[in-house]
């Protein structure tokens, strides 16, 4: 299987800078002072790089979630029972969660899989993709082996790439976890020599007791197993899950199928820095949505090089940022689209030469 996720990681391209540049020189000759739409023009350009087309259908998406439950829960590092994964699971298709609501709202399909919740599911809305019943405990043993996490990063790629084949243009990457946000921050922690204290949260409400219970347990884990910095698998296998693993593959999968791949909050953007560490290139094809309320986000988002495009203090998680994302990657592409340019609006470009030299133009963006 390592051989297999080598391939995928391989055949990785960098983005069609001739692609862009041709969609920046259009951005510039709208009807707009250049770089006057930001981000948004950013984006576009971008699209143009990854598609190798001026113009990007983003109509039909989806945020891909995958569900798995976290030995480390045994320690008492979460606000939640570990039952709670089992139901959240079940909730998605059920239509009465958060990713439900926004997901609707924005035109989002959710494919929602299970890859080590500790239950026995079966359900037509669920793919099965276990692995086994939840991670082991990192306070006391790895959490997985190094086979179980390059399995677990082949079910993301290929959840990513069958997306792609059916049609998915935007996929966003989510999760369900119980004890999730103690492995993404030992994650975090080993991938960038932090402290806990700088990497971990109080999840979904802790108090200040369970807090630094929580800490001590991240350190625990992270002097017993010794996960190596300079693997991100040896890392992903000895203190992550199930779930950031498959989420990291889902990264890799939308850059070796070029599609665009959203960027949730904190689990989220840790499983994408394992996966920009497996191959840098994955990192070209990522967008941020936003700023999660977990103080190791931005130490990842900075370690990454992604700034989020919102600031909402979200923390749920379930790629509930995504669909957010998506409206906004919407807006790129209509205005790419739909605007006309000088010479359609009657309206002399000339005093624009002196305008393209300032900071703000797309170029420098």
């Amino acid at each position: 299987m390592l051989k297999k996720l080598k391939e995928y990681l391989a055949q990785i391209e960098p983005l069609d800078n001739k692609a862009m540049e041709k969609a920046r020189a259009r951005l510039d000759g709208l009807v707009k002072p250049p770089g006057s739409l930001g981000e948004l023009e950013s984006i576009a350009a971008r699209f143009a790089g990854i598609s190798r087309r001026m113009h990007y259908d983003t109509a039909k998406r989806c945020v891909i979630i995958m569900s798995s439950d976290n030995g480390v829960v045994e320690e008492g590092v979460s606000a939640a029972p570990g039952e709670v994964t089992y139901a959240q699971t079940m909730n998605f298709t059920k239509g009465i969660t958060g990713i439900n609501a926004l997901a609707g709202l924005f035109n989002t399909d959710l494919i929602i899989v299970d890859v080590g919740v500790n239950d026995d599911i079966e359900h037509p809305d669920i793919i099965n993709k276990k692995i086994r019943k939840s991670t082991h405990n990192i306070a006391k043993q790895a959490a997985m082996t190094y086979d179980e996490a390059v399995q677990a990063v082949i079910v993301g790629i290929e959840t990513a790439v069958d997306a792609v084949k059916d049609g998915y243009k935007l996929i966003g990457a989510g999760e369900m976890g119980i004890g999730n946000t103690t492995t993404t921050a030992a994650v975090l922690c080993a991938l960038l020599d932090v402290q806990a204290e700088q990497a971990a949260g109080k999840g979904a409400g802790l108090s200040d007791e369970a807090y630094r219970n929580k800490i001590n347990v991240i350190k625990a884990a992270l002097e017993l197993n010794k996960p190596n910095p300079k693997d991100p698998l040896d890392v992903l296998a000895k203190v992550g899950g199930f779930d950031i693993a498959a989420m990291a593959g889902v990264y890799i999968g939308a850059a070796h199928m070029r599609v665009p791949v959203v960027i949730d909050g904190f689990i989220s953007i840790v499983a994408a820095l394992a996966a920009a560490r497996l191959n840098p290139l994955c990192k070209e094809y990522m967008f941020a949505s936003h700023s999660s309320f977990e103080q190791g986000y931005r130490q990842a988002a900075k370690a990454l090089g992604v700034e989020p495009c919102l600031h909402l203090n979200m923390r749920l998680g379930e790629g509930s940022g995504c669909p957010l994302m998506f409206a906004i990657m919407d807006a790129a592409c209509a205005a790419m689209r739909n605007m006309g340019t000088f010479e359609q609006g009657d309206i002399g470009d000339e005093y624009l030469e002196v305008m393209k030299d300032a900071d703000f133009h797309i170029g420098g963006l």
